[in-house]
């Protein structure tokens, strides 16, 4: 009989949102750190012998890439406007 009552009580126990919301929560942060910390998430670096280019500005020129300079104004962007002269300048 004791164990029916408690067999009923967890049952609506496991019912409550509580209950449903943290086991959903140590079921989903289970996942993360299986997917994030597995053996298949490891960097794979190469050794510098190996690697082609030392840097990313290396490997972009090798593509063909090119840097240029951006026009330092907008033809859109409009004009600063004036400030007004200060009415109470500081004088040392």
């Amino acid at each position: 009989m004791t164990s029916g009552r408690f067999a009923n009580s967890m049952s609506s126990a496991l019912r409550h949102p509580g209950v449903i919301a943290l086991i959903i929560a140590a079921v989903t942060i289970a996942a993360m750190l299986i997917v994030d910390h597995g053996p298949w998430s490891r960097a794979k670096t190469q050794p510098a012998h190996l690697a082609m280019y030392a840097t990313t500005g290396e490997a972009a020129r090798a593509a063909g890439a090119a840097v240029l300079p951006t026009e330092p104004k907008s033809p859109f962007e409009p004009a600063r406007p004036k400030t007004s002269p200060l009415i109470n300048p500081v004088t040392p």
